[in-house]
């Protein structure tokens, strides 16, 4: 994809903002982002608001539609399937990101260095000194933590709403989730599948009064948790199974190594439930492994598949 040139106004870029009761911010939003993006189009889905989040939104000139599943995963994949631009932002209505850094987001796409750019709010410090919603900053870093740990990868932000990616990543992720946790399967979608990524560090600032935020810290962290180990066995299967395993295999040991000494001791086997447990335990480690080998395998197969769709994906849409 060619470099960016501020005169060329061939790029088709669409800030893509997913909204649900954002009726004191979204004016704002809009403006901002018409400001520094004048060449993009600008689309508010309305996630079932209750409020007059998108009548505010197409009186400043956004493009508004509807998306009757609730979930920003489904608004996300909504959009995805709708829309088609060369380049994509995606950012929460909440004037919490600023759009003075959009261009500095879609740089490294232009430039083709980056499939996906994060917007990342941590390592300079300004989510800390602007969040005061406790324990966000600390799920953020475990979910850092976690990636880190079982796919190699170190984000400095991995829960922030604002990203750019290009066309042929936004056309080939397939989207699973349904809530809060898209943040997290992109970051690790991108990871898994070797997307070149890149973090450009944001300017954070806290909601504005009288602007609330829809996420729940511990209901929505819980489903983040469970997506990341959703993931993890439908995309590292071998290495899920084989810690599985490997935690029978000791318990086994455990309940089993006495009954041995035992019975090399005395010759005699009394305690015959803890043997056939320790040997239960064995088993299901075996299995487990085995069952690791077996879902890698299809994993590989997957993968092989996918990386076909991508090449074709280059062939549709790279220009």
């Amino acid at each position: 994809m060619p470099g960016y040139d501020e005169h060329n106004a061939s790029h088709d870029i669409a800030v893509l903002i997913p909204c649900y009761n954002e009726e004191v911010t979204i004016a704002k939003v809009i403006d901002d982002f018409a400001a520094s993006l004048p060449q993009a189009k600008i689309y508010v889905y309305d996630n079932n608001s209750s409020d007059d989040t998108a009548q505010i939104a197409q009186e400043h000139g956004a493009i508004v539609r509807k998306e009757p599943r609730q979930g920003k995963g489904n608004v996300f994949r909504q959009m995805i399937r709708d829309i088609d631009a060369d380049y994509y932002i995606i950012v929460d209505g909440d004037d919490t990101y600023p759009a003075e850094a959009a261009q500095a987001l879609l740089e490294p796409l232009y430039n083709d260095e980056a499939d996906m750019v994060v917007g990342d709010r941590l390592s300079n410090g300004s989510y800390e000194d602007e969040n005061d919603r406790a324990f966000h900053g600390f799920g953020n870093n475990l979910v850092r933590w976690l990636i880190k740990v079982i796919y190699g990868f170190e984000f400095h932000d991995v829960m922030t709403g604002y990203r750019a990616f290009n066309k042929i990543f936004a056309k080939t992720i397939p989207v699973l989730t349904d809530g809060f946790e898209i943040e997290t399967e992109l970051s690790i979608h991108a990871v898994d599948k070797r997307w070149r990524i890149k973090e450009v560090p944001i300017e954070y600032r806290d909601r504005p009064e009288g602007s609330e935020s829809k996420l729940s810290t511990f209901r929505d962290g819980w489903k983040v948790l469970l997506c990341i180990a959703s993931l993890f066995k439908d995309y590292r299967p071998m290495a899920l199974f084989t810690w599985i395993g490997f935690l029978f295999f000791v318990l086994g040991l455990i309940a089993g190594i006495p009954i041995i000494v035992e019975y090399g001791q005395t010759g005699l086997v009394p305690r015959i439930p803890t043997a056939i447990l320790a040997v239960s335990l064995v088993g299901c480690g075996v299995l487990s492994f085995a069952s690791g080998l077996v879902l890698d395998t299809t994993v590989k197969g997957y993968r092989k598949e996918y990386e076909l769709d991508v090449i074709e994906a280059y062939q549709r849409y790279a220009r």
